[in-house]
């Protein structure tokens, strides 16, 4: 049976397809590589409202279906296409600073890669969670406009046990073993960061954003009892199947796009899980955004939004952490 990492995975690939982002030759490869046998990936391409083919399931071209409702329990990641050409605009928040690539010992003597940007004249210190295809130069220019904004950062590379992201030459391949993780992993890493961060950043309040699969992510490193965390804004991330965030005290900014309804399923049991953990909270829906709306480098790049986006993440921050 498929996990519900690897479920969500396959999703988005299938997601992408039928909004036209990818042919159906690459979405069947892609599903290959998370696990899928081809009659398994014909049918969930065929449940996520992509056109069946018109003959051999190796050709034919990419879907035009709109975004389609589907539940999943774990993490998201972006559905960018790498060749694709993404809308016009300036990406959200200022100038980044420069980051550097550092090193940092992780759990049970392992090594944890990322990138680092040092702000000025810090207010306060953040974790970055990465979408589905590791560590880029998107996610790395997050940090570096937060650095800019005030607040220094870390963007962790979750692929770093394996050689990390930069090792992958096929993202689809750094996105099917994002899927082989176990959530477990992924805690330790993360909490390993934040370590990292205070260290870095020494009587500093701590804050993480994540999106998509980094938005799931920055869920699950809620639900793990985690008392560090004095701020977190997950991005269109899906809750967790049973979440459960009475272990943090931070001060929550849930982001969602009006036009994601797969992510938006288990957007009412977020909202439960915080008032149920009596967190301070509050659910931003971004009308007219679809899923990954805030990445300037992908296809369903949404510069209003994002800006919109950005305005409330460095409100929050400068309320919760400063």
């Amino acid at each position: 049976m498929m996990s519900p990492f690897k479920r969500y995975l396959a999703e988005e690939v299938a997601l992408d397809h039928a909004e036209g982002l990818i042919p159906r030759r690459e979405a069947l490869r892609r599903l290959g590589l998370l696990g899928l046998t081809l009659p398994a990936a014909g049918a969930l391409l065929a449940a996520c409202g992509a056109d069946p083919p018109a003959a051999s399931p190796t050709t034919g071209t990419p879907g035009t279906g709109a975004n389609p409702s589907a539940t999943g329990a774990s993490p998201s990641g972006t559905g960018a296409s790498p060749s694709g050409t993404a809308a016009s605009g300036p990406p959200a928040g200022p100038s980044p600073l420069p980051t550097e690539a550092i090193t940092f010992p992780g759990p049970q003597g392992t090594e944890l890669q990322g990138a680092w940007a040092a702000a000025r004249d810090p207010k306060g210190a953040v974790l970055v969670i990465h979408e589905n295809r590791g560590l880029n130069d998107h996610t790395r220019s997050v940090a570096g406009r937060l650095a800019a904004a005030g607040y220094s950062a870390l963007a962790l590379d979750l692929l770093s046990r394996d050689g990390g992201t930069a090792a992958f030459t096929d993202t689809a391949q750094a996105t099917a073993k994002l899927g082989e993780i176990p959530p477990e992993q992924f805690v330790a890493d993360m909490k390993a960061a934040l370590g990292e961060l205070q260290n870095r950043a020494k009587g500093a309040k701590l804050g993480m954003v994540g999106f998509c699969f980094g938005g799931g992510m920055t869920w699950l490193l809620l639900s793990s009892s985690e008392p560090r965390l004095a701020a977190a804004a997950p991005f269109y991330g899906p809750l967790p199947a049973g979440a459960d965030l009475t272990g943090t005290k931070a001060a929550v900014l849930g982001v969602y796009a009006e036009q994601d309804d797969r992510v938006n399923a288990t957007r009412d049991a977020a909202r439960a899980a915080l008032e149920k953990a009596g967190l301070t909270h509050e659910i931003a829906t971004f009308a007219g955004a679809g899923h990954a709306f805030f990445n300037d480098t992908g296809q369903r790049y949404n510069p209003t939004a994002a800006a919109q986006a950005w305005d409330r993440l460095i409100a929050w921050f400068d309320r919760h952490l400063s």
